[in-house]
């Protein structure tokens, strides 16, 4: 019974996918009425339903599975490569919507190299030092199609500087996120509304690259999550939690947040990924402090129960009570960068910033409580 109604599901999302696929009908609609946004996103959701078994069956065929040990919190072998469906399902939307310029060709090529690491990662294993070589080619491919940190013109070395911190912000998300992989639908659904947001505050302010390109990833993210929501059944791998955490620091590069207002232009994009950066950049220190990490190459291959999910789980939280409070924090703190966005008032803005702080601060407070519930130091196992 549980197959056949999957196959009847499986027939009705193609019969939409490819009703969806020509131009005009629903297409054309949707630019008439203003709502690319909805198509675009349908599709990549669509094709990632579909994709999604697929990509299982192929870590089976491959090897590319995820077998239980101590340091992990599911209890059977899993496919591992999931991230395969999410690049497919949103390079689809992508390519289907054919809205080209300099930047999305650079996001498009960036991201295929992220996923094509990520992929062999997840098959065969790669060096530390390997997925940092090219992780950052990733990030510079992405630059030098013009997309990167916007510093005043007049700045001494401008470009080299803007060039070097749009590498570092880049790896930077993209380990974030694959960190953020820790339990059952955590990334996806974090990738999803982080998309939403920057969607949010893209169409509202007509940048509307910007929210075809979210739409699209945020579609792919909800798509895998039918096969990924606990008990998991396909898990994203390096291969997604790296690609989605690459799309959305490029999605930070492309938006214009602010003409006139550098707290305003700085303070959007890391709002609404507050909690992965926080979560990175937290447990580095920690990490660091007790002596766990001492290289960069210690830091990639560290694989620890101390971030945030970890933490909550400690306290007592099941695995889905979870990724909602982790979600809900995240939506605070978007609907902060929201408002900031458009807010009229430099006093409002600054208070929009206080309550962040203290969102932060209350994130603090969970992560010392998760680790005094363990006695101190954290265990690598």
């Amino acid at each position: 019974m549980i197959r056949r109604e999957g196959g009847v599901f499986s027939f009705v999302v193609l019969a939409l996918l490819l009703a969806l696929l020509p131009p005009g009908g629903f297409s054309a609609w949707t630019w008439t009425e203003g709502l690319r946004w909805t198509y675009l996103f349908l599709i990549a959701m669509s094709a990632v339903f579909l994709l999604t078994p697929a990509s299982a069956w192929l870590a089976g065929l491959i090897g590319a599975i995820d077998i239980p040990s101590a340091r992990k919190m599911h209890v059977s072998p899993v496919p591992r490569i999931g991230g395969a469906a999410v690049f497919l399902g949103f390079m689809a939307a992508i390519v289907r919507n054919q809205q080209f310029s300099r930047e999305i060709y650079g996001i498009m090529l960036g991201g295929t190299i992220i996923f094509v690491l990520g992929f062999f990662d997840d098959w065969k294993g790669l060096s530390a030092r390997t997925r940092l070589f090219w992780q950052t080619a990733a990030a510079l491919a992405v630059t030098f199609f013009g997309l990167h940190l916007s510093l005043p013109t007049k700045l001494p070395f401008g470009l080299a500087i803007s060039t070097v911190l749009s590498v570092i912000w880049l790896v930077g998300i993209v380990n974030a996120f694959n960190f953020m992989d820790g339990i059952d639908g955590l990334a996806s659904t974090m990738g999803a509304v982080c998309a939403l947001l920057f969607l949010g505050i893209g169409w509202k302010s007509n940048q509307y690259p910007l929210s075809f390109i979210s739409a699209a990833l945020a579609g792919a993210c909800f798509g895998f999550l039918r096969m990924n929501w606990r008990p998991a059944k396909v898990f994203l791998g390096d291969s997604g939690s790296t690609f989605i955490g690459f799309i959305l620091g490029c999605l930070a590069l492309y938006g214009s947040w602010a003409t006139d207002n550098p707290a305003v232009s700085l303070s959007t994009p890391l709002l609404i990924l507050g909690i992965p950066i926080f979560d990175i950049i937290y447990t580095t220190v920690s990490r660091v402090r007790n002596g766990s990490v001492r290289s960069v190459k210690e830091w990639l291959e560290y694989a620890g129960k101390d971030h945030f999910h970890h933490r909550l789980m400690k306290l007592g939280m099941s695995v889905e009570q979870t990724v909602g409070f982790i979600v809900v924090l995240n939506i605070c703190l978007g609907l902060g960068a929201w408002n900031i966005r458009h807010t009229a008032s430099t006093a409002g803005t600054w208070l929009l910033l206080a309550q962040s702080v203290l969102i932060f601060l209350i994130v603090v407070a969970l992560m010392i409580l998760g680790r005094e519930v363990t006695g101190g130091k954290e265990r690598s196992s």
